[in-house]
């Protein structure tokens, strides 16, 4: 039997030298700020306008290359216009030639990311793009570089240099490519006049597009749900309604389903305590409110929230009422932010 490795958690030998300071990596922060500074200073906004309005006036689809790293920048930037209803993909260099460039056409802008500009991947998908008809754009870092003569365009991103002190890793380079890139969209979504309606419409699953999408009546108890009950009925019979339909409060009704008030858990332990053994005797139409918050169908849900939210106290549901004061539904602060607002 061979005998055991040695314990993972035994400390490096050379765990002492495996230390950085905070001194050390304020300046490699600093550094990097400096790198980026160098590529606002002297990115060239003639350049960049034109790289934009390109895309914007663009009749296809606008799809993003790279190898690498710059690959990931391409892919996250094609989704970003995705999310702005902008029609694009990412198309992998090396699944195009394997028939993925069987989805570009003559009406498509292909941009291609590269630091040095001479990636070889991209260079061989480079003729089959054009006899496609797509029209071809480089960005890329590195002057004189090979891509910067075949393609229809070509954007200059400067770089200064890598924060690696070898000056190869791509940390910077891949930092103004997203910058560049995620800017460009966000001029792209300011031009197209992309409204806040329409950019939740894109992001249905998430809080910001829920906000903006959700109405009460998406949101709302109703029917069999409701918490109901008449005036004249004692509070007493009315234990179990208030409890079970897990809204923390009774909906006072009259025979034609009108809103009439409201009666609250909290309402039920003020009247024990202000009426003891009386509270056998008194009706909900005695002690209800008669004045609550309410809101209708139509109405945001964020706005619901915000409803309960605002003073003089904060509720947990509000009645929602259609014309005439008619109970249709109820809907609660549970309910809002199970909802995922």
């Amino acid at each position: 039997m061979g005998s055991l490795p040695p314990s993972l958690d035994l400390p490096s030998p050379n765990a002492k030298s495996q230390q950085i300071d905070q001194t050390t990596l304020l300046n490699l922060f600093k550094s990097q700020q400096n790198h980026l500074n160098y590529f606002f200073r002297n990115l060239d906004l003639s350049q960049t306008l034109t790289f934009t309005q390109t895309l914007l006036h663009c009749n296809g689809t606008i799809f993003f290359s790279g190898v690498g790293k710059s690959g990931f920048v391409a892919n996250k930037i094609s989704q970003t216009l995705i999310s702005l209803g902008i029609r694009a993909g990412f198309l992998s260099p090396l699944d195009a030639l394997h028939g993925d460039i069987g989805a570009l056409s003559a009406s498509d802008i292909l941009v291609l990311f590269s630091k040095s500009g001479n990636t070889e991947e991209l260079l061989r998908l480079v003729p089959c793009a054009k006899a496609k008809g797509a029209y071809l754009v480089s960005v890329t870092s590195v002057e004189g570089n090979a891509l910067t003569a075949v393609c229809d365009m070509n954007v200059r991103l400067p770089l200064e240099r890598e924060l690696c002190p070898f000056d190869l890793a791509p940390v910077t380079s891949t930092a103004i490519q997203m910058v560049f890139g995620d800017t460009v969209a966000i001029a792209l979504m300011g031009a197209r006049n992309l409204s806040k309606e329409e950019y939740a419409a894109n992001h249905p699953a998430g809080r910001i597009g829920k906000s903006l999408i959700f109405k009460v009546k998406d949101v709302m108890k109703k029917q069999n749900e409701l918490p109901i009950c008449k005036e004249g009925d004692l509070i007493m019979d009315q234990l179990v309604e208030l409890t079970s339909k897990g809204c923390g409060c009774l909906l006072v009704i009259d025979e034609e389903h009108h809103l009439i008030g409201t009666f609250t858990d909290g309402d039920l332990r003020r009247t024990l305590k202000a009426s003891g053994e009386a509270i056998f005797k008194l009706t909900v139409g005695e002690m209800c409110n008669r004045n609550p918050r309410t809101i209708g169908p139509d109405a945001m849900a964020v706005e619901a929230m915000k409803k309960m939210e605002s003073p003089p106290s904060p509720v947990q549901f509000l009645p929602v009422i259609k014309d005439d004061n008619i109970l249709i539904g109820i809907v609660t602060l549970h309910g809002l932010v199970s909802a995922g607002l």
